[in-house]
């Protein structure tokens, strides 16, 4: 297939749109399924870079959750505690242990639900069975993948009554180093960022505190790649091999700090106590659930559970999560790793940081300002790489 007609660009009115080689090559996938759109194939070809090089720089199937071509968030396959399955819901997945793709996309999609509602996914490698299954009961606008079973293809085209969008695509394929796109009618060319990200771009330890242990390392990969693919101004939290805050498209960085903070702090609120043994009804599906427990755990939790609203979602009104012991929660938080996509210009996203308990940071350095960084830094112990690579993305 050398072109694939769209139905419309990124809005109904944008038309003719397409897809095709310049070069007059054949396209590196193949539509499995379904009509993908131009957004569609915007979030799976970002996502698709995004898992292949988490899987090239650590060795682990990995698998992302898109939404409007920003990652929400991306994960490597290694085990989940049950805890973090119930947080995540798929406690109830058989062999969820025993297929390391489905782990990855399970922490992705668990990770941020209420920004994956929509999704598009991508995997590093074979959609198998478990995974499929997982993707079926999700709200989820399509997937990218080097390959299918046939149980799982199976599976995947009897979501959205046939229609879901399935994309296989060509894992040797290699792109041109030089990307062109138009703006207003004027022609941009630019080098692809063929920068590569490893261990090796943290051996450059500037505070006090030099030891950054081989998890940190693995959690700061996965989000300095996630930072790559994610709509800049950006900042990314990680931990135990997933992303969980990801601050995307911001003007200010620490707004992206906040962002992506706040977010992550949601993420570890979802494995409270509290929040795992919410007393749904049955009959409260599962984006309702999602939405009940990003209130109860706000201040805005009255909206949720005052008299005459409970009833509709839950079978025992629940006890409310106080703002001290969310406090006294988050304050127990540690090890966590944080990147940023450009400097840090001041302190104030370090203070902001160690509030979600992060131990790692990476980031290009560079500002006038990185005393004051390193300085903050030091006084929580943090210990923090420069990289001296910016990963804007655009």
């Amino acid at each position: 297939m050398k072109e694939f007609e769209l139905k419309y660009g990124c809005n109904p009115n944008q038309k003719p749109s397409k897809i095709f080689m310049a070069n007059g090559n054949e396209l590196p996938i193949k539509i499995l399924n379904g009509r993908p759109g131009y957004i569609n194939f915007l979030d799976a070809l970002n996502s698709w870079q995004l898992v292949k090089e988490i899987k090239v720089a650590l060795g682990k199937p990995a698998a992302t959750s898109f939404k409007h071509v920003s990652p929400t968030s991306a994960a490597i396959g290694i085990p989940m505690s049950d805890k973090l399955k119930k947080a995540c819901f798929v406690d109830d997945i058989e062999g969820l242990d025993n297929s390391e793709i489905a782990t990855a996309y399970a922490r992705a999609r668990g990770t941020d639900r209420m920004s994956s509602f929509g999704d598009w996914i991508a995997l590093s490698d074979v959609c198998d069975k478990t995974t499929a299954l997982l993707i079926k009961r999700e709200v989820s606008d399509g997937i990218i993948a080097p390959g299918y079973t046939d149980e799982a293809l199976e599976i995947l085209k009897s979501k959205r009554k046939g229609s879901y969008n399935i994309v296989e695509i060509d894992e040797n394929y290699i792109p041109d180093e030089n990307e062109i796109k138009q703006v207003y009618g004027i022609t941009f060319q630019q080098g692809r960022n063929n920068f590569k990200i490893d261990n090796d771009l943290l051996n450059e330890l500037v505070t006090e505190n030099k030891n950054l242990p081989d998890f940190a390392k693995q959690d700061l990969i996965i989000a300095l790649i996630t930072l790559k693919y994610t709509q800049s101004n950006s900042v990314c939290y990680a931990v135990d091999g997933q992303a969980i805050g990801v601050g995307a498209g911001q003007q200010s960085r620490i707004h992206c700090t906040r962002l992506a903070g706040n977010k992550a702090d949601i993420w570890h609120l979802r494995q409270h106590e509290k929040v795992l043994n919410l007393p749904f009804l049955d009959s409260v599906g599962r984006p309702d659930r999602d939405n009940c427990i990003d209130v109860y755990i706000s201040d805005d939790y009255e909206d949720i559970l005052a008299d005459g609203i409970w009833e509709n979602f839950f079978k025992v009104k629940p006890e409310i999560l106080t703002r001290e012991e969310k406090k006294e929660y988050l304050a127990a938080i540690k090890g966590v790793s944080l990147a940023s996509d450009a400097f840090f210009p001041f302190g104030d996203n370090i203070e902001r940081a160690r509030k979600s308990g992060v131990d790692y940071i990476a980031q290009p350095g560079g500002s006038i300002r990185d005393d004051n960084v390193i300085e903050a830094c030091n006084k929580y112990g943090i210990a923090m790489a420069f990289t001296h690579m910016r990963l804007f993305h655009h």
